[in-house]
């Protein structure tokens, strides 16, 4: 017992050290997506199911089943060009009806959307919560023809 908590307390200050030195923790999910996060007063936490990350630029969570990697860099660019952009649900690489569907189904199921996509993706606006207000500002981008590619 007492080796495990020495090796778990060496483990926090290693990643204190290593978000010290570095700009972006990053995650890169199975599907080979990737999304960075500031680390500037980064909390993170997790449970049997999710990751959770805080930070100044709000909350995410992330579901552990689509987690291959995390890890601390400084870089805050997607190194595959295929990151997650919010409101691109289905990651077809447009704003179609097929997310806005999606969306719809995960904020009337108040749950996450599952392996196919997580949070990220569906805070369109960006302010840690997945509401209605996500579904109007994804409508707007399909109707403004946008692609999340550009």
């Amino acid at each position: 017992m007492k080796k495990t908590i020495i090796m778990m307390l060496l483990a926090l200050v290693a990643i204190t050290v290593s978000a010290q030195t570095y700009s972006y923790l990053r995650f890169v999910f199975t599907d080979a997506t990737e999304v960075a996060y500031s680390v500037n007063d980064i909390i993170v936490t997790y449970d049997d199911t999710n990751v959770y990350v805080n930070n100044a630029d709000g909350t995410a969570t992330i579901p552990l089943t689509i987690v291959s990697e995390m890890y601390f860099s400084n870089n805050g660019n997607s190194d595959s060009g295929h990151g997650y952009e919010p409101g691109d649900v289905d990651h077809s690489g447009d704003y179609t009806i097929t997310d806005v569907t999606i969306l719809i189904d995960r904020v009337l199921a108040n749950e996450s959307i599952g392996d196919n996509c997580c949070d990220i993706c569906a805070d369109v606006d960006g302010d840690g919560d997945i509401a209605i207000n996500d579904v109007t500002a994804l409508i707007d981008l399909v109707l403004a023809g946008n692609s999340s590619e550009n």
